[in-house]
C-alpha cells in the first residue's frame, strides 16, 4: 500500500523510528532525503504475536478466507476487489470442491459510499445465504479481530492492506493470493513488493478464476517466493521473536537515556 510523503516526513521529528523489516527501510530511502537512515530501528511486528482465541468454528472441509480492504480515502489508495472482482471470486471459492468460504471484508465495505462495492458486498452476502439454505457452511463475518481467524483457515484470498501481510508473518507456509484492480502488474510490483511472492487476480484471469484459484491454493508454486518476502518485510524474525526484538529495544534505549541524565551530587536533596 502506498505512503503519503509527508507521513514517512514526520519520521524526521524522532530519535528512533520502530519498522518491520528491510521493505521499510527501502521504503524510507525512497521517500526521504536529509534523514540519518541509522534511526530506523528493526523489530518486526510484535503486535502479531499475541496468542488469539479463535473464533472461527472448526472445520473439516478446505477452509479459504477473502478479506477484502475498502476503497480508501482517495485514488491511490483505492485496491479493494470487491466491486471488479467480489462475486467472482465468491462464486469460484464456493465452487470449488469441499470447501468452506470465509467472507470477511473489511468493516467500511458494508456502509461504503461507492455504490458499486456496497452493491457487489450486498450480492457476495446474498450468494452466501442462498448457498448455506442449501446445507452449505459458508459464512460472512462482518466484525471480529481478523489475526484470531487466521490459524484455521487454509489460504487467503486479498487486496494490498496490512491484512495480506499479517497473513503472511503469521502463515507464511500458507497460500496467499492479490488481487491487482488497475490491471498493472509492474506498478503493483513496485507499489507492494509483497505482491511478487503471490499470484495475482486480475483482469488477464478474471474469466478463469473458477479454475485458477482452485488450482492456486492446491499447486501451491509460490511458496519458496512467501518464504523471500517474508525476509524482506519481517528481517527473518520468527513468530514471537519480534516481541522480544521489541523489549530489547526499547530496554536498550532507556538504560542508554538513563545513561545520559546527570548524577545527583552527592549531600544535595532532591
Amino acid at each position: 500500500m502506498l505512503e503519503s510523503p509527508h507521513r514517512h516526513t514526520r519520521r524526521k521529528a524522532y530519535d528512533k523510528v520502530f519498522v518491520a523489516g528491510p521493505a521499510a527501510i527501502a521504503r524510507h530511502k525512497a521517500r526521504l532525503i536529509d534523514f540519518d537512515f541509522e534511526k530506523l530501528v528493526v523489530t518486526g511486528r510484535p503486535q502479531l504475536d499475541v496468542d488469539f482465541e479463535p473464533t472461527l468454528s472448526e472445520s473439516e472441509q478446505r477452509t479459504v478466507m477473502y478479506a477484502p480492504t475498502w476503497e480508501g480515502e482517495n485514488y491511490d489508495n483505492n485496491y479493494t476487489s470487491v466491486d471488479v472482482y467480489g462475486l467472482s471470486i465468491a462464486r469460484a471459492l464456493m465452487s470449488m470442491k469441499d470447501t468452506r468460504l470465509i467472507y470477511k471484508p473489511h468493516p467500511r465495505v458494508a456502509d461504503s459510499r461507492n455504490v458499486d462495492v456496497r452493491q457487489a458486498h450486498e450480492r457476495i452476502c446474498g450468494l452466501i445465504e442462498r448457498n448455506r439454505e442449501r446445507g452449505a457452511n459458508h459464512e460472512y463475518v462482518p466484525a471480529g479481530n481478523i489475526l484470531s481467524m487466521f490459524d484455521p483457515i487454509d489460504a487467503l484470498v486479498t487486496d494490498i492492506s496490512s491484512v495480506g501481510l499479517d497473513f503472511l508473518y503469521l502463515c507464511v507456509d500458507k497460500p496467499l493470493i492479490l488481487t491487482d484492480r488497475r490491471g498493472d502488474i509492474r506498478q503493483l510490483h513496485e507499489d507492494a513488493p509483497v505482491s511478487s511472492a503471490c499470484q495475482v487476480v486480475n483482469q488477464a484471469g478474471h474469466g478463469s478464476l473458477d479454475t485458477l484459484l482452485e488450482a492456486w491454493i492446491e499447486d501451491d508454486e509460490m511458496a519458496d517466493e512467501r518464504l523471500r518476502a517474508r525476509e524482506l518485510y519481517f528481517g527473518g524474525l520468527a513468530r514471537g521473536d519480534s516481541t522480544e526484538r521489541f523489549y530489547e529495544q526499547v530496554s536498550g534505549l532507556m538504560a542508554e537515556r538513563q545513561s545520559k541524565l546527570p548524577k545527583p551530587r552527592a549531600g544535595v536533596s532532591r
